[in-house]
């Protein structure tokens, strides 16, 4: 009997190649055919091309589609590449975007099923409000003023805390650096930095965690400016950029004057100290990276263009020769994945009975019970 073949156009096979950032050579040791598929002189068994959908993390129902779709980014993108916007999203990129709507969905459900009031904040800024009075209101509502981030000894834990901080306000913060819990799916920093779900029962933010936790405090910060605005968005923006776009330059302001504000930065700077020491000490004073101190150093007037962009070369090339700790407890991470707010939402709403175990499971990334009641437990839900 003939074996079955599927008549997938070469145009198909060629647009997933290109979607997932591929070269043919980098999936012909598991399909010995692929040359000939992509020429058009041989076709894929149904089992193989199951095996290429995998491959090159493409919904397979597309390979039977006349011509490539259209996958446009679901929410308002302000990326930009030398001031243009950017064009085709990797598969990471819209898998996460879609597993946050679909976690933020559920969070809906479960918020207005369980009566929890709107936040306050959201949608409450505007474009033409002052970013330092909009940083203002958003320091007093999450706590976050320089004098309560003077415990910490680490700008990572104030990171921590100010994830924390964000949830305790009502907002979704999540945080990963690969696609679900899948590590061989890596997210890349120069695609995105992260995104903002605006709603006013389920605010969302995801950051990048394969940024550098210095990038990491700036994004958040950034995200959470967009969500003071009621808008969604998705970012790339960093203490560096200069954006042309309004919105971006307005949130990029906002979130510089949150994590530093210029009359507090004006103050402790002193300029008889070398440059890279004071930096360092002042990113210790304001528990933020040395990267946000160079731009506000900028934004202050206190160094001229060409010292910042010399300064953050210098900056980002010590910072990678020091590089950054992976791995780390799997709770911790899972919960930075999830979020703890969203995580408690979830094991409360299985102890109740309205989530069974396996959405709870879906939800949370894993299939393990064991590792379900330990993370419950670490946020507070026993079972």
């Amino acid at each position: 009997m003939a074996t079955l073949r599927v008549p997938v156009k070469p145009a198909m096979l060629q647009w997933a190649l290109d979607r997932a950032r591929k070269e043919p050579a980098d999936l012909e040791h598991r399909f010995g055919k692929l040359a000939e598929w992509l020429a058009g002189d041989a076709q894929p068994t149904l089992k193989q091309l199951e095996g290429f959908a995998r491959a090159t993390h493409a919904p397979l129902g597309y390979f039977f589609l006349g011509t490539p779709p259209e996958e446009p980014v679901p929410i308002p993108d302000f990326r930009t590449v030398a001031g243009k916007g950017v064009r085709r999203p990797s598969p990471e990129l819209l898998d996460t975007i879609h597993d946050c709507q679909r976690r933020q969905e559920w969070y809906q459900r479960y918020a207005r099923s369980s009566g929890l009031e709107p936040v306050a904040f959201a949608g409450t800024a505007a474009l033409t409000d002052d970013p330092a009075a909009i940083a203002g209101r958003m320091r007093d509502l999450l706590r976050f003023s320089v004098a309560e981030r003077a415990s910490f000894p680490t700008w990572e834990m104030a990171l921590r805390q100010f994830r924390q901080q964000a949830q305790d306000a009502g907002v979704l913060v999540m945080a990963s650096g690969i696609v679900a819990s899948n590590t061989q799916r890596p997210l890349n920093p120069d695609e995105f930095r992260g995104f903002a779900l605006a709603d006013d029962l389920a605010p969302l933010v995801f950051v990048n965690g394969k940024d550098t936790k210095s990038a990491q405090m700036f994004t958040l910060a950034h995200e959470l400016a967009h969500l003071w605005l009621g808008q969604s968005a998705l970012s790339d923006a960093g203490p560096r950029a200069m954006p042309t776009q309004r919105t971006e330059a307005w949130c990029n302001a906002v979130a510089a004057e949150l994590l530093v504000p210029l009359n507090e930065i004006a103050a402790a700077f002193d300029p008889s100290n070398d440059l890279e020491r004071e930096t360092q000490r002042m990113a210790r004073k304001f528990k933020v990276s040395t990267l946000v101190i160079l731009r506000r150093l900028l934004d202050a007037g206190l160094l001229n263009r060409d010292a910042f962009e010399g300064a953050y070369d210098a900056e980002i090339g010590r910072l990678r020769r020091v590089g950054s700790s992976s791995g780390g407890d799997f709770y911790r991470t899972t919960l930075a994945r999830v979020g703890e707010r969203f995580a408690r939402a979830v094991a409360v709403s299985t102890l109740e009975g309205r989530s069974t175990f396996t959405e709870a499971f879906g939800l949370l990334g894993f299939n393990n019970m064991k590792t379900f009641r330990e993370l419950s437990a670490q946020v507070g839900v026993e079972f």
